[in-house]
This record gives C-alpha cells, structure tokens and sequence, in this order.
C-alpha cells in the first residue's frame, strides 16, 4: 500500500470535508455574522497552520525588514490571515447571489476598461492574489462583460469541481494554466472574442520567468502578459480589488500600459514585465494585509 498516497487523499477528503462544512455553515448563519466567523476560523488558521505563518512572517521580513518592526510585521500577518478567511466566505456567499454582489463591489476607473476594450482585441487585466480577486472576476461578469481567468487547478477534483460550478454559474470562464499550450490556445481564442482575461503575475515562476525587482529582491515572474499582448494585440488594463473598513470593495481599472520597446524582443518583456511589478508592489506596500504573503514569492534565484 502506498502510505504517501493514502495520506494525501486522506488529507484532501478533509480538506473537502472542511470546504463543505465551512458553505453550509455561511449558508444557515445571518449575514451580518459571516465576518465574526472569518475572523474566528482565521485565528484557528494563524494559530496551527504553522508552516504557512512561518512562510508569510519571512515574506514579510524579505519585504519590509528593513522598514518594519517585528511586531509591525507580525500584524500584518495576522492581519494577512483574517483577509483570506474573508475572502473565503465572501466567495461562498457572495458567488451564488449576484445581485448583492454586485451592490457589495463598485467600479473605479472602468472608463480605462471601456477604453481598452473599444479597440475590439480584448483586454489583459494584469494583476496579484490581492484581495478577494475571485470576486472581481464575477463583478465584471455581473456588469455584463465577457469575463475568464487563467488559473492553476486545485489538487483535489472534487474542491476544483466545486468552485468551477460557481463560476460557471456567474459565467466565468476558467482557463487552466496547464498544459502550457492549451493554456495560450484558449486564452488567444477569449481575446479574440474581445473578452477580458485575468492574469495574476504575482507568483513565483521558476526558471521559466523574467527575474525582476520585487520589494529590492529579484524575483522570478511570468512574462504571459507582454507576450500575448504583442501577439495578439490585446491592451494591458492593471486592475486591483480594495477592501474597505466595511467590507464592501472597489475594483479599480488603472490605465491602459503602454509597451515600452526595448533593443531586444527580451529587454521589452523584461522592462514591461518590470513596469506592471512596480504597479503590484505599489498596492501591496498601500494594502500589505491584502496579498497573499504564504507564497514562496521569491524562492527561485537568478543564476
């Protein structure tokens, strides 16, 4: 018997066990209690997902140690945890009841969206696992745009399986980050069809990346985005989901980017991919409780 095997599908039957215990709970409690639950299942969180605070503590120190102190840093942790309960139960409320979704999250700057899309070759809305991003996926599809996200599956199919039926629901359309050439496939077909694709480039990527300046450490990031908008012609539209003290959001469409051209066709996607970092550092250094420090965001290094 493979005792490794057996051990991580007992651990995926209760992560899904969770999951379901979790939606029917958000189900049955008053609205206005979903948070106290957040926070509650966010401490519980903080306190025994040891090895995903120890990750999200040195994040922090990679990031801010030079201009934040230990205790500083520790809330933002803290802080950090409570965010993505947050998250997770607005996703289970939120998903399936469209119309108080869309009171709950506002549009800023979609004049900068409207602009991009005008031009008929579909937008790239470069950004981060920054805030409640599955949401603002469902906001675009609510206001009525064509609406897809490149995403990596979830390990277990019945979790992956779940959340699929939400956003097939909302019609999302979900593009899987791999295969790698299904993946560019799909995504080339939605912005031909003047969709707007989300992509997050906020992830560590490997030797397959660009390494650039991340909170002043290198840091290896996708270069999909510049890519595909050379190729296809597609604008590059940042955009960012902002929590607010009362737990609404905003969803905020920065203008459109404009290619800088380098002496290579590597220099222009290194400088590009470089821009749109800066623009992600710039609303996690606003918004640091936002973003999702338990990635290993700089794990490559640059040879």
């Amino acid at each position: 018997m493979d005792f490794k095997k057996a051990r991580k599908g007992f651990a995926y039957f209760i992560g899904w066990a969770a999951l379901r215990a979790c939606s029917l709970t958000v189900s049955l409690i008053p609205a206005g209690r979903l948070y106290g639950f957040a926070k509650g299942i966010a401490s519980l969180g903080y306190i025994f997902a040891r090895k995903q605070r120890k990750i999200a503590l040195q994040s922090l120190s990679i990031a801010f140690g030079d201009e934040k102190s230990p205790s500083q840093i520790r809330r933002i942790a803290r802080d950090s945890f409570i965010s993505m309960a947050k998250s997770a139960v607005e996703i289970l409320y939120l998903l399936d009841k469209p119309e108080i979704l869309k009171r709950r999250i506002v549009l800023c700057g979609k004049e900068n969206l409207d602009a991009a899309l005008a031009k008929n070759k579909g937008v790239i809305l470069v950004s981060a696992h920054f805030g409640n991003f599955p949401l603002l996926l469902g906001r675009l599809s609510v206001e009525g745009y064509k609406a897809a996200g490149i995403m990596r599956p979830m390990k277990d199919k019945r979790t992956e399986e779940f959340f699929r039926g939400k956003r097939n629901r909302l019609n999302i359309q979900t593009i899987y980050s791999q295969p790698r050439n299904a993946c560019v496939e799909a995504t080339i077909h939605m912005l031909r069809q003047n969709s707007a694709v989300f992509i997050p480039i906020d992830q560590n990527f490997g030797t397959s990346g660009v390494f650039v300046n991340f909170f002043g450490t290198q840091a290896a990031t996708a270069t999909g985005p510049v890519v595909l908008a050379q190729r296809t012609g597609a604008a590059i539209v940042p955009c960012f989901i902002v929590r607010e003290t009362d737990n609404s959001h905003k969803i905020i469409f920065e203008p459109e980017l404009t290619l800088e051209q380098g002496s290579t066709s590597g220099e222009t996607i290194r400088i590009n991919i470089q821009n749109l970092t800066r623009i992600i550092e710039s609303y996690i250094r606003r918004y640091p409780a936002e973003w999702g420090w338990i990635h290993r965001r700089w794990k490559a290094k640059p040879n």
